[in-house]
């Protein structure tokens, strides 16, 4: 599964390494804007998967839904990785606490980054390969 996201609005934002899900949390309330679940206004969408990145527990950086599904594909987080709703409602169903997860910045394909991260690639296509 590929999908495009959204991250830091500038690279030391985004945390780049190996983690866990630590959390997963349906309609999360975005605490730092007092924006309760469920608020169309929430920029944290509808899922949250709470990463241990930077010795925290899941409540500082995640994989999460968004409010404005124009962001995918840009530099506008305050670090964490912003997915469409839909992407994420999907991967949230697929993956469970204590998936590990590694981020990285980089220009290798997927095949050479699952090979150095100890994983096999197990095939996806991209359009234009």
């Amino acid at each position: 599964m590929v999908h495009p996201v959204a991250t830091g609005k500038t690279w030391d934002k985004t945390p780049v390494g190996f983690f866990k899900v630590v959390n997963k949390i349906k309609n999360r309330s975005y605490y730092t804007g007092h924006i309760s679940e469920g608020d169309p206004r929430n920029p944290l969408g509808k899922r949250w998967l709470g990463l241990n990145a930077n010795s925290t527990y899941g409540d500082i950086h995640g994989i999460h839904g968004n409010n404005n599904e124009s962001s995918i594909r840009k530099y506008v987080s305050h670090g964490c990785v912003k997915m469409h709703n839909a992407d994420i409602e999907k991967l949230y169903d697929k993956v469970q606490v204590d998936t590990p997860i590694a981020i990285t910045y980089s220009y290798k394909s997927f095949v050479d980054l699952t090979s150095v991260c100890g994983y096999k690639f197990k095939g996806y296509k991209l359009k234009g390969n």
